[in-house]
């Protein structure tokens, strides 16, 4: 009657926890991936907590109003930040039980801040509206940001120039890091964030035409020019099909924006 406990599929649990310490403990991800799961678990939670609200059950805790004062939950993400944040600082074995916890408080505590992120930049409560939806995006690129790092991708190619000499490894990082920027100011967010990680992607986004209404069309392509014209064409026939895509996806995760 003895044996591992099997899963679906065939697997079993010893098979799952060696790969587990070989591919994450043993690499020195585990605080990443504790960090990653907590992030998408505290976030999938906060949504579904803003929402039961919102539709005004009975049977959910409303939003917490001490003395008639709305807190919102940024406040209890940073507080987690810094307990997690500080534990993390404080704990010196990076594999142990300790760090994990530490990392998953701070991943809880970064879902929190992030999924009010609109309301902090635009300094007035957006969460609903269709400006709230930054809030959702940028917690989009957390976790694809994250998900690279645990698959071992290291920012601005450092791994790549890793060993030739620190003149190689400077003019790598800064060729990738320019590459980034440039593709950030063309208005490809998604692009020149996974670009730090990618550099082939950034590439991508730095020769490419862009956005008709980023910073760098407004300064390099003057109005009514051939770059300005089809920067707008693509713009209505690529770029706003896949974000009625994602904007599609957002609310299917985080709620639809109020109409008004």
């Amino acid at each position: 009657m003895g044996g591992d406990l099997l899963l679906p599929g065939g697997g079993n649990v010893s098979g799952v926890g060696e790969w587990f310490t070989r591919e994450i403990a043993d690499t020195g991800r585990l605080r990443l991936s504790c960090f990653l799961v907590a992030f998408i678990a505290g976030f999938l939670f906060i949504r579904f907590s803003v929402r039961m609200i919102r539709r005004q059950v009975r049977w959910w805790p409303g939003n917490v109003s001490p003395g008639g004062q709305h807190v919102h939950h940024v406040v209890f993400g940073l507080v987690f930040m810094c307990v997690g944040g500080v534990g993390g600082l404080a704990i010196e074995d990076g594999s142990s039980g300790w760090a994990a916890t530490a990392a998953a408080l701070f991943g809880i505590g970064t879902a929190l801040v992030l999924d009010e992120f609109a309301l902090v930049f635009y300094l007035r409560d957006v969460y609903w509206s269709d400006q709230g939806r930054l809030s959702v995006e940028v917690v989009f690129i957390t976790v694809a940001l994250c998900g690279l790092l645990l698959l071992g991708l290291r920012p601005l190619g450092a791994d790549d120039v890793a060993g030739d000499g620190f003149w190689s490894i400077a003019l790598a990082l800064i060729l990738n890091a320019s590459l980034a920027v440039i593709a950030l100011l063309k208005g490809k967010i998604w692009t020149g964030v996974l670009g730090l990680l990618i550099g082939v992607v950034a590439l991508v986004g730095a020769v490419r035409l862009a956005r008709p209404d980023s910073p760098w069309a407004r300064r390099r392509y003057s109005p009514g020019s051939r770059k300005e014209k089809r920067a707008r064409v693509r713009e209505r026939r690529y770029r706003l099909p896949l974000q009625r895509l994602g904007d599609r996806l957002s609310d299917l995760v985080a709620g639809r924006p109020s109409a008004k």
